[in-house]
């Protein structure tokens, strides 16, 4: 079996960020505050820290990653050609994220003179930077600054202006607790804060200064020096904000803290932005509760600092990276969920709870807390957010809503902010303005009064019998003076020339001069127009009967008949190109007929209407376009290529046909087509984002683009559109008009390049499996988090709360929708403190909350939902019918009570619910509750009865260690152990045993699972591996043959396994933990692929191939590309689809280098890749 992986939604989990002028994901604000995603590249590795620095005097700045590759890389963003380019590469250390191997940790001297990255354990690099006399960046051979047993949390480069270059770490020497047995050593480590200086004179690094700090420490700060400020660092501690400095007296200020907190909790601090202006700065601090605290310090004369504040900012999700912009916004990279962009509304300067280093007090149990109450934002505005899938906890592929393409159900996000996300394949719409026509209109179109017009003015509609002429303006009414005949049904309306309008009609051509003067052009004898294709200089008839009339303007903006052709047969349909930059017409006709060709015809003076080239199709044409490509040498899409004109034809079987007109002889090469829908698809013209583009309108609309340097041609989310044309106004720059049934549509196209658009449900707790109720067509979902309140309590808080200090419940009932996290983007009217953005008051760390939701998806709207008491947890689900058919389809459900990890795992009992559905599948009623041994993490239906695995057992007690995936298939199980891989079981009714036959001789770490057919199943390893383990055909065969089953029984095991191993047929490492695997297929008639979904948020899919060829072809293609997807086992039988997608962005010389070498041209090379793209989504 060979595979091509794909992704289809990259991850939206943000690791690290860092923000500069790079005059990896680019993002930036646009002048609406919109983040757009100016650049993006796959790494093929893990990017372990990000760091940017300058040189002094420069104005641009460099990028350092640290990562999984053992290399330290330093890139430097390339404006003109839009794409990341790598100055220097220095290798140090093996690849992997491993203890001693540097790259977790990246710090740059403020000054960019020298760069330390370093491990979590022993070793620390220090390379210099400098530049030569080109001013290039230059590098040196890497210091050493190791030192053994000791282990690193956090380090950041000091601000001391233009002295040697110093570097703070917040250190543990473990090397006594090693030696000391009793463990007395190990609980009196002490953390430590060390300098180390690098001597640029003797170029060596050595340990400067060192002195304890808080055990609590886990995060250091520099604070600006040499000048602009007092320099040293802030270590941020449990609790704590130190300000250290070698030889200066500890400033220290206690972290305010919720009043809500169990006083068992203590605050960290997860991350931190600074903003440096000429006379002032401060310091941004997020605690783990998501709350932000503005730090400032008191110095005088940039030496001593006399006071270190720490003020309440406001409250946003927790976030792994802040950035703050010199344009006044923020940038909130989150934890989990989506991600934010923020503007500043003022800077903290009001009246909030603050704690100083001298209001500081010692009391006998420790220092005093500060305490406050979160509000609504005040000082942060959020205008726009980047959506992320980040972590996917389950998945399903289903068509529930019976529409063409199945969806892709996900549940998302982690305790108030999970959600179950619908996504679709297609760009996501946003609806500007609807409204009903007074009948069923045909077709529509925007003109313009002038060329020069930033606006249009009117939009046309037509209808079978008249034409409605409608004006632009602050609002849309219908006008009569506008010169159009509005007794006739139109077929084209457009602008002609510099500032006049044309529309064609069924009788003649009306031709509406600026002036208000109209020239009418009348159709000779009984013949009528049938058909239209027009630019700005040149107007084609089609009568009826097949006769072509052209028309060009003259210098006085007449309109005068140039020449006359004859075609073998009725027009189907035709266009002509637009008129190419400097030139007076375009050169090319297209023309479809119903004998199934198009022709290419020529508009020149010198061979007008000669056929240049004929191709043939499949079926009658429906519609043509014409698109011209603008040449574009590494503009903002980052590729070169010349002007070129390509040919799409939407043909009446529903395929789109696209190929190259050859701009000096007008042949016809490079075809590729795609099925559309089921409906011909219609072809128009359109705006995107200040650039040609093309809507197809099949059974639902298309939009085809170029994004990134690539041809990509989507669905849109919307329903089927009949007829369409760009708009543009004041109030929507970039939108569509369109029509469909009775109404007029006016929409515009939101983010470009996305694969997925998605529908939000919000959740109450961490979601942690689902499963679809067949029939009923509901989803049932268990959600649980641990250390929280359950929502009765929740509301009974907020209840007091809000008697307290007097803000007013607004009014909201409490009728239990109060109870789910904010529901959409206004939630603050509603709900002064929404817990999506406040997250959950915390409990203490062994209480769980638990609830099971049965939701239609449909409306989105939760029919029933169950909240589990007593600390109880529910961990797996799935559907059953028993022998006795009694009640029907049942839902068993796996919970656990009061479930501890540490010290060490303990609970106090498991159990097996089983609900039946009542009121026609909306509702649940408990039946019955059995109490197991231990936790039930996966169950399954098998023969009439439920399987479950509980701990270590499962009816059988020779699993190693926890089961945690169990699936059927006819009398065989297939169990998934959480640290021993798969084994594969059969069971004898008679004995009522479970024999184990075979095993896998790879002890892996399962995190997800799926059964592929009766030998087969596909797993994932918590390292980030996928694999596929089949049992050898002679095996299966030999113990489907065993009628008695004797043979399993008093078979041997070898070295305490199964007696037979499976084989690993597949390995490939993803680079991302896998939580979940499906067989599906996402496209109407493609192949059936496994999909997976990661941590991260990622999606991706591995398509079997189904001919030798392209297995040679792609591997060919591939060529030497191990390293990475072989990071932990040898990478066997899949093609990396990601690596070989990188084809389209390389230079076209080496895209021709590589075609050479493979025997074909580029042009097949890109053709495969969309083919098989394709196939898949």
């Amino acid at each position: 079996m060979y595979l091509y992986s794909l992704t289809l939604q990259r991850a939206t989990g943000v690791v690290c960020a860092v923000n500069g002028s790079f005059t990896l994901e680019l993002l930036r604000p646009d002048e609406a505050g919109r983040i757009q995603i100016l650049h993006s590249v796959e790494v093929f590795g893990a990017i372990r820290s990000l760091a940017q620095f300058r040189l002094t005097g420069s104005q641009k700045d460099y990028l350092v990653v640290g990562s999984d590759s053992g290399r330290l890389v330093i890139l430097e963003y390339n404006v003109a050609a839009a794409r990341f380019d790598k100055v220097h590469q220095e290798t140090f250390g093996k690849s992997g994220c491993r203890r001693i191997v540097p790259g977790e940790y990246l710090a740059v001297d403020p000054k960019g003179r020298a760069v330390m990255v370093a491990a979590c354990e022993k070793q620390k690099l220090v390379y210099v930077l400098n530049r030569d006399a080109a001013a290039r960046l230059t590098i040196s051979s890497p210091l050493e600054a190791h030192k053994s047993h000791v282990i690193c949390y956090s380090v950041t480069g000091i601000d001391c202006g233009f002295d040697n270059p110093i570097f703070a770490a917040v250190e543990l020497d473990y090397s006594e607790a090693d030696l000391d047995p009793t463990g007395q050593a190990a609980a009196d480590a002490q953390k430590h804060l060390t300098f180390y200086e690098l001597d640029l004179g003797l170029n060596h690094v050595s340990r400067k200064w060192s002195e304890p700090v808080d055990n609590g420490a886990n995060l250091l700060v520099t604070v600006p020096g040499g000048g602009d400020g007092p320099g040293g660092v802030l270590v941020c501690a449990e609790n704590f904000v130190i300000y250290k400095n070698q030889g200066h007296p500890d400033v220290r200020a206690v972290i305010p803290r919720r009043d809500d907190l169990p006083a068992e909790r203590g605050v960290l601090v997860v991350s931190a932005a600074t903003h440096r202006q000429k006379s002032l700065f401060f310091f941004l601090l997020q605690t783990e509760y998501g709350d932000i605290f503005k730090v400032t310090l008191d110095h005088e004369g940039g030496e001593r600092v006399k006071e270190l504040k720490i003020k309440y900012f406001d409250t946003i999700p927790v976030t792994s990276a802040m950035c703050v912009l010199r344009t006044g916004f923020l940038f909130a990279a989150s934890e989990f969920g989506n991600h934010a962009l923020y503007q500043f509304q003022s800077i903290g300067d009001g009246p909030d709870v603050e704690a100083s280093s001298t209001t500081l007090m010692e009391t006998e149990e420790g220092f005093q807390p500060v305490f406050f109450q979160p509000r609504p934002l005040k000082n942060l505005l959020r205008i726009d957010q980047v959506e992320s899938l980040m972590p996917i906890m389950d998945m399903k592929v289903t068509n529930l809503f019976e529409e063409e393409t199945p969806q892709v159900f996900t549940l998302c996000g982690r305790g108030p902010r999970s959600s179950l996300r619908i996504l679709r394949p297609g760009l996501a719409i946003s609806e500007m303005a609807v409204s009903q026509l007074p009948g069923t209109p045909s077709a529509v179109w925007t003109v313009k009064k002038n060329v020069n017009d930033e606006f249009d003015a009117y939009i046309v509609v037509s209808f079978t019998n008249a034409t409605l002429v409608l004006s632009i303006g602050e609002t849309v009414e219908e006008v009569s003076d506008s010169g159009f005949l509005d007794t006739t049904p139109s077929l084209a309306v457009s602008l002609l020339g510099e500032d006049s309008l044309m529309q064609v009609h069924p009788n003649g051509i009306r031709h509406i001069r600026e002036d208000g003067r109209i020239n009418e052009w009348k159709t000779p004898g009984k013949k009528t127009i049938v058909k239209v294709g027009s630019n700005r200089q040149q107007v084609v008839i089609a009568l009826s009967g097949g006769e072509l009339i052209y028309f060009e303007m003259d210098i006085t903006g007449q309109l005068m008949e140039v020449e006359k052709h004859e075609m073998p047969g009725d027009v189907a349909c035709l266009d002509i190109a637009p008129v190419p930059e400097g030139r007076q017409r375009s050169r090319f006709l297209a023309v479809g007929s119903y004998d199934n060709t198009i022709r290419i015809l020529s508009l020149d003076p010198d061979d007008c209407m000669q056929i240049l080239s004929v191709q043939s199709v499949s079926s009658p044409p429906e519609s043509l376009l014409l698109l011209e490509v603008k040449a574009s040498t590494g503009g903002e899409d980052g590729a070169d290529h010349p002007a070129s004109v390509f040919l799409n034809a939407g043909l009446q079987n529903g395929v789109l046909f696209r190929t190259v007109v050859d701009m000096v002889t007008g042949q016809l090469s490079d075809t590729r087509s795609r099925f559309l829908g089921l409906k011909p698809p219609k072809l128009f013209s359109a705006m995107v984002r200040g650039r040609q583009a093309m809507l197809c309108l099949s059974s639902r609309p298309w939009l085809g683009y170029i994004h990134q340097g690539r041809f990509l041609l989507t669905p849109l989310s919307y329903e089927t559109l009949e007829y369409a044309s760009s708009f543009s106004s004041d109030q929507c720059a970039e939108g569509v008009v369109a029509v469909a049934g009775e109404a007029l549509r006016v929409f515009t196209i939101e983010r470009l390049g996305e694969t997925f658009n998605e529908t939000v449900i919000p959740l109450r707790y961490t979601p942690r499996k689902f499963v679809l109720v067949p029939k009923k067509k509901h989803l049932v979902i268990i959600e649980s988090d641990q250390g929280a309140f359950t929502a009765q309590e929740r509301e009974e808080n907020k209840k007091v709360f809000f008697e307290a200090t007097g803000i007013g419940e607004n009014g909201t009932a409490n009728n239990g929708d109060q109870m789910e996290n904010g529901g959409g983007d206004n939630d603050e009217e509603k709900d002064p403190l929404s817990d999506e953005q406040y997250g959950y008051p915390k409990a203490v760390s062994d209480k769980w909350v638990s609830c099971i939701r049965v939701l239609d998806p449909r409306t989105g709207e939760t029919t029933s939902i169950l909240e589990l008491q007593d600390n109880e947890a529910a961990f797996s689900v799935c559907t059953v019918n028993f022998h006795d058919k009694e009640h029907g389809t049942l839902l068993a459900v796996g919970t656990a009570k009061g479930l501890q990890f540490l010290p060490r795992k303990s609970l106090i009992g498991g159990f097996i619910h089983i609900y039946r559905f009542i009121d026609d599948g909306k509702g649940l009623e408990l039946l019955h509750k059995t109490q197991v041994d231990g936790v039930p993490l996966a169950l399954c239906q098998f023969q009439g009865r439920l399987l479950a695995g509980i701990g270590p057992e499962c009816e059988n007690k020779l699993f190693p260690n926890t089961i945690m995936s169990i699936h059927t298939y006819r009398d065989r199980i297939y169990v998934g152990d959480i640290q021993e891989s798969f084994h594969y079981c059969k069971y004898r009714r008679d004995e009522n045993q479970l024999y184990v036959f075979a095993d896998d001789s790879v002890p892996r770490w399962l995190t997800a699972a799926h059964h592929i057919d009766f030998d087969t199943v596909a797993g994932a390893d918590k390292f980030g591996n996928i694999f596929f383990a089949r049992l050898p055909q002679d095996v299966s065969d030999e113990i489907e043959e065993d009628p008695t089953g004797g043979k399993i029984k008093w078979e041997q095991g070898k070295l305490n396994g199964a007696p037979n191993k499976v084989e690993e047929i597949v390995q490939f490492h993803i680079g991302d933990v896998v939580t979940c695997l499906q067989k599906a297929s996402l496209i109407p008639g493609g192949g059936e692929c496994l999909i997976y979904g990661t941590v991260m948020g990622s999606l991706g899919a591995m398509l079997p191939f189904t001919s030798r060829e392209d297995v040679d072809f792609f591997s060919h293609l591939e060529m030497d590309h191990m390293a990475y997807r072989s990071a932990y086992f040898p990478v066997k039988d899949v093609i990396d689809g990601d690596l070989c997608e990188q084809f389209p962005s390389l230079t076209p010389d080496l895209q021709r280098k590589i075609a050479d070498e493979l025997d074909r041209t580029p042009g097949e090379i890109l053709k495969k890749l969309e083919d098989i793209r394709n196939k898949i989504i």
